[in-house]
């Protein structure tokens, strides 16, 4: 069939088609459509998650678990920040709590993991999130000077001057001042 020809007869069978109009009924049809499609993926985004765990985990385990609900919960609490009319101080109120969430879980992830690949990414994800955080307050004229010691180290040694490993202490200050 030659192309014309092909058109005319599209064009024939589309002028007999009676498209509805858009009245109530359609209207009602595509809402119905649309909520039938948008809802599900917005309710299951935000399914709770158990409560309980199985009672066939170890106690470490269940301790994790219960570590990252609280993490997660605080996370989501903390991200519903009250718009101010400044987008971007909204998304670094925002997104703030999304990167503390992170390093929440990161740490969980130290305190509980045996696998030295994923501990890895751990540390790196505190020290990524951590540097997002300043960067993101710099950014909107915010001090980024956050003085408190990383999470793993305890609070009543001097971070300046004591680098904390597992079973080894190093005063660094005599040594390294110039």
């Amino acid at each position: 069939m030659h192309p014309s020809q092909f058109r005319r007869v599209v064009a024939a069978l589309a002028g007999r088609c009676r498209w509805p109009r858009p009245g109530l009924g359609t209207v009602l049809i595509g809402a119905r459509i649309l909520v039938a499609f948008a809802l599900p993926p917005l309710v299951f985004a935000h399914e709770s998650h158990p409560a309980d765990p199985p009672a066939a985990l170890s106690t470490e385990e269940r301790a994790f678990l219960e570590e990252n609900e609280t993490a997660m919960t605080k996370m989501m609490n903390d991200m519903a920040a009250k718009p101010t009319g400044d987008v971007d101080r909204d998304f670094v109120a925002m997104m703030n709590p999304h990167h503390r969430g992170a390093i929440d879980m990161a740490i969980i992830e130290l305190r509980y993991s045996k696998n030295e690949q994923l501990r890895r990414i751990a540390q790196e994800i505190i020290v990524d999130q951590m540097q997002e955080i300043a960067a993101m307050k710099l950014a909107i004229g915010e001090p980024a000077t956050d003085t408190t010691p990383a999470p793993t180290q305890p609070q009543s040694v001097p971070v300046a001057n004591v680098h904390h490993h597992p079973g080894m202490q190093m005063d660094m200050s005599a040594g390294m001042k110039k």
